[in-house]
């Protein structure tokens, strides 16, 4: 049996935000949300998320699944969202006045959002009953 059956030469669809104005603790619990779910319930769960972020993340998606339409011809209704990930970026330094002559610094950290798109295709499963 051939091992190297199990890869698919699918493409992988690839779509990246840089410069999204937000930490990447903010970003994470909502990539990690929507990983493995269609595109379609992944749109629509961050169409109704109350996190001021989900907007960005949204519009990433959107732009992995027009890549995937016009450049690899692939069928929206069969598209999940298998990786998402974020990575930091610039921090803006600034400082505030505070008492006494002091400053407070404020950071203000951006971040980058990678989304990976593939088709599901249907695998014949070797588990479960005998019949």
């Amino acid at each position: 049996m051939d091992t190297n059956n199990n890869k698919t030469d699918n493409k992988l669809v690839r779509s990246i935000n840089k410069n999204v104005r937000s930490s990447t603790r903010k970003l994470k619990p909502i990539l990690k949300s929507i990983v493995g779910k269609k595109v379609d319930l992944a749109i629509r769960d961050l169409t109704f998320s109350d996190k001021r972020i989900s907007k960005d993340v949204k519009k990433t998606i959107s732009s992995a699944v027009a890549n995937a339409e016009n450049n690899y011809q692939y069928d929206i209704d069969k598209l999940i969202v298998k990786e998402a990930y974020c990575g930091k970026q610039v921090i803006m330094k600034r400082f505030r006045a505070r008492a006494k002559g002091r400053a407070a610094s404020i950071m203000k950290p951006y971040s980058n959002i990678t989304i990976i798109l593939t088709e599901k295709t249907k695998q014949k499963d070797n588990h479960g009953s005998k019949s």
